[in-house]
């Protein structure tokens, strides 16, 4: 029996701006992916989310890799990705979570996952390593690895390394595609649901926007958000996505500067409230927009032909004219990520 019971809540990163330094600091690549943990029992094996619920249905692919392995009982921390022309694609690997079992059969084959490993909780001999430092963690996972892992396409040991130069080397090497660093104490156990060890660095990136419209907070007739417009090459303006970080202060007197610009022609392509998963009774609920206003948004992902989550407003952009504000800004420069796995 493993000396780990699931649910086993993983341990998680605090969000920082920087990259702490320091000989206690170990750095690793960030994953664009569902973080997970593969339990092995003999022939019990799940695969678990980070919140808990179970991941193993959904990778039917990961779990033969799993059972694939010489060892019999041992617990990993990774990230499920799907890759795809050498990147990552977040959006195949949430079309893996799917409730119908032969889409997922199909899908395991069409787009098959990969478990990027960086620790080890439980060792082969069913040794327990969560109250080990990292620092003593990290050579074992990769002993494990070594033994275990050679040969295996769909589970691979992610890089790490304590020279703060390799991780800037990361993001030059392979750039926006990468999802940023996580840094992680090597001084300290492995901390079950908490943050204290670890910190994500996250790699974003910015975009001029044009404001094609916005909506109204719920409780006052101020601005709550700005929907952000993209033209194509065939000159359609494309809703794809929105920023609320508004100062307060600033709501009032932004209001009447919008107000006086309401009318067509907002967005000429995709536009806010089209069919969607994320499509809710509000997304209707928008103001169209003159095509005036540019603003320069922070960014962590564009995926799908939006921006995944909400962007940070950065400033205005009277100075940048809106046919400017193309799709080619925000499409990934190709790069391997694949190459950091070796």
């Amino acid at each position: 029996m493993l000396p780990l019971r699931q649910p086993f809540m993983p341990m998680e990163a605090k969000s920082v701006d920087e990259i702490p330094t320091g000989d206690e600091w170990q750095y690793e690549p960030k994953w664009d992916g569902f973080r997970c943990l593969a339990f092995r029992d003999g022939d019990k094996i799940a695969l678990q989310s980070k919140s808990g619920q179970p991941l193993t249905r959904y990778f039917p692919d990961l779990v033969e890799a799993v059972g694939g392995i010489k060892a019999k009982r041992f617990v990993l921390d990774g990230e499920i990705v799907v890759p795809s022309k050498g990147g990552l694609s977040f959006d195949d690997l949430l079309q893996r979570i799917h409730p119908a079992a032969s889409r997922v059969t199909k899908l395991s084959k069409e787009t098959p996952a990969l478990l990027i490993v960086f620790d080890l909780l439980v060792d082969a001999d069913g040794k327990l390593l969560a109250g080990q430092p990292l620092a003593e963690r990290r050579p074992l996972l990769e002993l494990f690895a070594k033994k275990y892992l050679k040969g295996q396409d769909r589970i691979r040991l992610s890089p790490a390394t304590v020279r703060l130069a390799d991780a800037k080397k990361w993001l030059t090497s392979v750039g926006a595609t990468l999802d940023g660093i996580i840094a992680k104490r090597r001084d300290v156990e492995y901390r079950s649901n908490e943050r204290s060890g670890m910190r994500k660095i996250k790699n974003y990136r910015s975009a001029d926007c044009v404001v094609g419209g916005f909506r109204y907070l719920e409780a006052k007739k101020l601005v709550g958000s700005l929907l952000l417009g993209l033209y194509d090459a065939n000159g359609q303006l494309h809703h794809v996505g929105f920023t609320s970080t508004i100062k307060n202060t600033e709501r009032a007197a932004l209001t009447k500067k919008l107000e006086k610009l309401i009318g067509p022609p907002g967005f000429t392509g995709n536009a806010p409230g089209g069919p969607s998963r994320w499509s809710t009774k509000r997304s209707a609920e928008w103001q169209p927009l003159k095509s005036k206003l540019v603003v320069e948004v922070c960014y962590d992902h564009f995926t799908g032909d939006r921006f995944r989550h909400g962007t940070r407003l950065m400033r205005w952009r009277p100075d940048k004219a809106p046919k400017q504000c193309t799709l080619d800004q925000v499409k990934q420069k190709k790069a391997n990520l694949m190459k950091l796995l070796k």
